[in-house]
């Protein structure tokens, strides 16, 4: 219900106080009030010391504020409300959105921008000059970094009995949700984002006692995260912080959290030391090289990283087996090694690979003979050819694979010195049986 008193305010802060939703009022307004929608596009009028439930300020025409109790901010034209003494009803200003000032911005008049300057040009050597900057920059985290602090923060992610959430806000916020996707891609921890914001209005409730949550902050004194401290806490999780600043006055999250690691910043690259073009990169750099100590502890395999890879080459990569995508039974191209050459044409084009696996009769690999060495036979031996078998012209020495090899290595075979095949016979090791045929056009086909 939303309450007004005599003055058109907001009776009550309507904050819902519930462990999950810390922040926030009535409809997920601002937290000092309430933005609402009117009924109708027309004026519309409510009777002041009345209840009304909130369900009946929706509708489609632009919205309106009710500033709230704690916010004495109430005016004619600045806020889109005013108030007819005549019968104590308040109106919209206007039809248009209205705008609900923050005490905490500032006015900036809008940019003018000068069509008549020139986007100027990159200058090669001021470029080197600063990525020698960065590298400086760079060079000065690297040996500033407390090894025995980072130790401590990695090895509490490594012992971690619950899920572990990542949070931040503008550029720290992205480098926390690449840092929570990479660990969750692992597969032996339970990692995800949380955004701050979302967190006081209800997504805390991901959070159990014995979560840790990594906030990650230049300054350590961003507004949001300061806010989820506590609200955290409550819920039992552990707080740890990735911070640039000095510890002290000026970086509270330092304090407040059970872990901090100082990430040292000698300077924003940024022309006037302000966009956040170093310290973003040296937490990324931190936070996956963190990533890269706990897979060494973990002792994690290749197997296990595939599985949480399934799609894209990497996956694929590390996935498919020769056994996955080779050719077999009808489709393999084969023939016997008396065979006339020229009645082996339609077996060597229909089978789109190429070539012909030349076997005896008990399926064992004597040679093969590819379009190539039929082209050249022609040409050497013109009409003689068709006295010609297969077995006479087959290359008897070809290269080979295991069906239980790495696709991608088979791929690597057929790209080796002295020169590239289109093809490799996939037969048993142990008897030297074709069974299958891998083809160059077939691991590309599967995306690797």
């Amino acid at each position: 219900m939303l309450n007004l008193n005599s003055s058109g305010v907001e009776i009550g802060s309507h904050i819902d106080c519930a462990s999950n939703h810390k922040a926030g009022g009535l409809d997920r307004g601002v937290r000092n009030g309430l933005r609402v929608l009117p009924p109708q596009h027309e004026p519309c009028a409510f009777p002041f010391g009345a209840s009304y439930p909130t369900d009946a300020f929706r509708g489609s025409s632009p919205s309106i504020d009710l500033v709230g109790q704690r916010d004495p901010r109430v005016s004619c034209g600045d806020y889109g409300i005013w108030r007819n003494p005549s019968h104590g009803l308040f109106h919209p200003l206007s039809l248009r959105e209205t705008t609900r000032r923050s005490p905490k911005m500032g006015s900036l008049p809008p940019p003018t921008p000068d069509l008549s300057v020139s986007a100027g040009k990159i200058d090669t050597g001021e470029l080197g000059i600063l990525f020698q900057a960065q590298r400086h920059n760079l060079e000065h985290f690297f040996d500033h970094l407390d090894l025995a602090q980072t130790a401590h923060f990695a090895q509490t992610l490594l012992d971690a009995p619950g899920a572990i959430f990542f949070s931040g806000v503008g550029k720290s916020g992205i480098v926390a949700h690449k840092l929570a996707q990479t660990l969750a891609s692992l597969g032996f921890a339970r990692a995800s984002f949380l955004n701050p914001v979302d967190a006081l209005h209800g997504d805390l409730g991901a959070v159990f006692p014995g979560d840790l949550l990594v906030l990650i902050s230049k300054s350590g004194a961003s507004e949001e995260l300061l806010t989820l401290v506590p609200c955290a806490r409550s819920k039992g999780a552990r707080l740890l912080s990735l911070t640039s600043a000095a510890e002290g006055a000026g970086n509270p999250l330092s304090a407040l959290c059970d872990v901090n690691v100082h990430l040292p910043l000698q300077r924003e690259l940024c022309p006037f030391g302000l966009a956040p073009v170093t310290s973003a990169a040296i937490q990324m750099v931190f936070g996956d090289t963190v990533v890269a100590a706990l897979m060494v502890a973990r002792r994690l395999t290749k197997e296990q990283y595939a599985a949480n890879h399934p799609a894209g080459k990497i996956g694929k990569s590390l996935i498919f087996k020769v056994k996955d995508v080779m050719k077999n039974n009808s489709e393999i191209p084969l023939c016997k090694e008396g065979d006339m050459i020229m009645d082996q044409l339609t077996e060597l084009t229909s089978k789109g690979c190429g070539c012909l696996l030349v076997v005896d009769e008990e399926f064992h690999l004597i040679g093969t003979f590819t379009d190539g060495d039929l082209r050249r036979t022609l040409k050497a031996s013109g009409a003689n050819i068709f006295n010609l078998t297969v077995g006479e012209m087959c290359n008897r020495n070809p290269r080979t694979i295991s069906p239980d090899a790495m696709a991608v290595e088979a791929m690597q075979k057929m790209e080796s010195p002295p020169s590239a095949v289109q093809f490799l016979p996939v037969v048993d090791d142990d008897r030297n049986v074709v069974i299958g045929i891998i083809t160059l056009h077939g691991l590309v086909s599967a995306g690797l």
